[in-house]
C-alpha cells in the first residue's frame, strides 16, 4: 500500500511538473539556488522589508486584489537580489530627504506565477512570456510606487497598479501634472541607482545586468 502511494505522490509531482514547465524553459529550483550562493553570494534574494529601512509593501498577488482575482503567493513577502536590494536601500535614502518613501507590488516572482499570469492573460506587452521567463522571475525587476511618509499615501500616478493600458506606458502623455510629475520623480529615482522602466508599465523597473541571473521558481515560503 505505501509503494501505491509513493507511486501515486511521484505522478502527480511529474505531471505538476510537466504542467508548469510545459513552455520549453527549466528554471531553477531551490536546490541550485543554494549552489549558486556558494559561487556568487552576489545571488541571494534578500528580503526586502527586513532590509530597506521604512520600506512599504502592498503585494497584490498575496491577495485576490489583482488582475487574476486569485491568491498566487502563499505570503505577502518581497525578495530581490542583493545588488537590487542594496540599490532599493540607496533610493530610499534618497527620497527619505524628500519627505517620500517606496511602496512595493511585487518584486521576486516565482516562474510558476509567469505561467498562471500568461494563461490568464495572453498578451505579452503587460505579462511575461513564459517561453523567456520574466525579470522578476530572476530577481531583477521591482513593481513599485512613491508615498508620502507623513501620510503613508501613495502619490498620484497616470493609473493605477496594473492598468494594462496605455496610459500606464511611460512615454503615454500624462494629462494630469501631479500624475506627470509624480512619474517622472519616480523614473529620474530608480534611474539614478541603475534601475530602468519598463516601457508599457510606469511602475515596473528592470535593474542593470538581469541577464547574469537565472530564473527561479521557489517559493517564498522556503526562502
Amino acid at each position: 500500500m505505501r509503494t501505491f502511494i509513493l507511486f501515486v505522490f511521484l505522478f502527480v509531482a511529474i505531471c505538476y511538473a510537466d504542467a508548469q514547465y510545459k513552455y520549453g524553459l527549466q528554471p531553477a529550483d531551490h536546490s541550485a539556488y543554494l549552489k549558486s550562493l556558494k559561487a556568487n553570494p552576489a545571488k541571494e534574494l534578500i528580503d526586502l522589508e527586513q532590509y530597506v529601512p521604512g520600506i512599504v509593501l502592498d503585494i497584490r498577488y498575496a491577495t485576490t486584489n489583482n488582475f487574476t482575482g486569485e491568491r498566487i503567493y502563499d505570503e505577502a513577502k518581497a525578495y530581490a537580489r542583493r545588488p537590487v536590494a542594496e540599490a532599493l536601500k540607496r533610493i530610499q535614502s534618497d527620497l527619505k530627504g524628500k519627505g517620500l518613501g517606496l511602496k512595493i507590488f511585487d518584486a521576486y516572482r516565482p516562474y510558476r506565477a509567469t505561467v498562471k499570469f500568461y494563461e490568464v492573460y495572453h498578451d505579452t506587452t503587460y505579462v511575461a512570456s513564459p517561453y523567456r521567463g520574466s525579470r522578476h522571475n530572476r530577481g531583477c525587476a521591482v513593481d513599485l510606487t512613491l508615498i508620502d511618509l507623513k501620510t503613508g499615501q501613495e502619490l498620484k500616478m497616470p493609473t493605477g497598479y496594473d492598468s494594462f493600458t496605455k496610459d500606464a506606458w511611460p512615454s503615454t502623455p500624462a494629462r494630469d501634472p501631479v500624475a506627470r510629475k509624480n512619474r517622472q520623480l519616480l523614473i529620474d529615482a530608480m534611474e539614478k541607482h541603475g534601475f530602468r522602466v519598463n516601457s508599457s508599465e510606469w511602475w515596473h523597473f528592470d535593474f542593470q545586468g538581469w541577464k547574469n541571473y537565472e530564473v527561479l521558481d521557489i517559493e517564498f515560503s522556503a526562502l
